[in-house]
């Protein structure tokens, strides 16, 4: 494992033991001739042996972190990020429905944009078609209130600092409002083309009524935040130059 890597993939993960190999797999065939590189993927409370696996995994570059009960997405991404040893971040999800042949793509993009967020844009999706309507019907409201312009927020894949990201305000859901969150810091926001895939193992930890009803609060709740932003300017100083 690079003592300093210069770029650390962290994975929150529940209950995904059979995705994570491969996956593990396809982000070392696609990163490992580009850039020093770890993967931290998190446990999140799973019950079907996904941290025996991690540790037993002969991956040299991956490290695993536990969590002994579910705490939910945002807190396994926060504690991953936590640990990262790397500057830069990319995140994605665990169920192999993110490809990692794009973490290439937000890589190039990050020079151009230099700081803040990119963020994949899925553009075809593999999911159920409520679970397609219930994002696209999230999508839209949270853009309206918010004005964020983010036409797709919650696909796992992203690039940030790990700096930027620490800073932000912590809070559970945090992970679906991360474009407005960094803009509301002050931080640009980009956004690259990805692609998605179905899942084939597993299944899907988010129902439609408990991701519109949580999701509603969460926006209320971001929307406080962004109006209550402390307009901070450069003070002037009386310190000798």
């Amino acid at each position: 494992m690079p003592d300093s890597p210069q770029l650390s993939i962290v994975i929150p993960a529940h209950d995904e033991v059979e995705a994570l190999p491969p996956l593990v797999a396809e982000i070392a065939a696609s990163l490992g001739p580009l850039v020093e590189f770890e993967i931290v993927i998190v446990d999140d409370g799973s019950a079907d042996g996904t941290w025996t696996w991690l540790r037993s995994a002969a991956e040299p570059r991956l490290r695993g972190l536990r969590h002994a009960r579910r705490a939910g997405q945002s807190a396994a991404l926060l504690t991953g990020i936590r640990a990262a040893r790397a500057g830069l971040v990319a995140t994605m999800d665990g169920d192999g429905q993110n490809d990692p042949a794009d973490l290439p793509r937000l890589l190039a993009a990050w020079p151009a944009q230099g700081a803040g967020l990119v963020a994949g844009l899925r553009m075809r999706r593999f999911d159920p078609w409520r679970k397609r309507l219930a994002s696209a019907v999230a999508n839209g409201v949270r853009r309206c209130v918010l004005g964020d312009g983010a036409a797709d927020s919650g696909a796992g894949l992203k690039l940030f600092r790990r700096s930027d990201y620490l800073a932000l305000p912590e809070f559970d859901h945090m992970h679906r409002f991360l474009p407005a969150l960094f803009l509301r810091a002050g931080l640009p926001v980009g956004f690259v083309a990805i692609g998605h895939r179905p899942r084939r193992t597993g299944r899907s930890h988010y129902g439609t009524l408990d991701r519109l009803g949580v999701g509603l609060t969460d926006l209320l709740g971001v929307l406080w935040l962004k109006r209550r932003t402390l307009p901070v300017q450069p003070p002037e100083t009386t310190d000798a130059e």
